[in-house]
């Protein structure tokens, strides 16, 4: 099944064990922010949707759409952290880089031949000092799992 820039991709981002009272939304364009799916004190969901294209032959999988930020082979989105989120005196300023290359055109494959499923992938909300996720998360090649709504 070839994808076509048309072709849309359901996707959720989970960052698991969040600070506490400390606000998370995702980028959208350069000023807009979304609100998570869901919150909690153990996980935070983001659940969105890109538009994709694949490639001929060997190459990134193309991902377009207003979340999606960075050139067109290192795909990433943002996961705005405190006042970035638009929280005020949250005491936090920062973003979290979350790459959308560990997605391989086999798993993109997949999840558009199967009606209802979402790649997903789970983050940790806190770097190892128990700050706030920042910088750009390592995402291993296969963290990203296919899985339904």
């Amino acid at each position: 099944m070839a994808a076509h820039a048309t072709d849309v991709l359901a996707l959720r981002i989970i960052v698991r064990d969040p600070v506490p009272g400390v606000a998370l939304r995702m980028q959208s364009g350069q000023f807009n922010l979304i609100e998570p799916t869901s919150a909690s004190p153990t996980a935070v969901v983001f659940d969105f949707n890109v538009r994709v294209s694949l490639p001929e032959s060997d190459g990134p999988v193309g991902f377009y759409g207003p979340v999606t930020q960075g050139p067109p082979a290192k795909r990433f989105v943002y996961i705005n952290v405190g006042s970035y989120a638009g929280q005020d005196g949250g005491g936090w300023n920062r973003r979290a880089k979350i790459p959308l290359t560990g997605i391989s055109a086999e798993l993109v494959r997949r999840a558009l031949a199967e009606p209802g499923s979402v790649l997903k992938v789970s983050i940790a909300g806190r770097g190892r000092d128990g700050t706030p996720v920042c910088a750009s998360v390592k995402v291993p090649p296969d963290a990203w799992q296919l899985g339904t709504s």
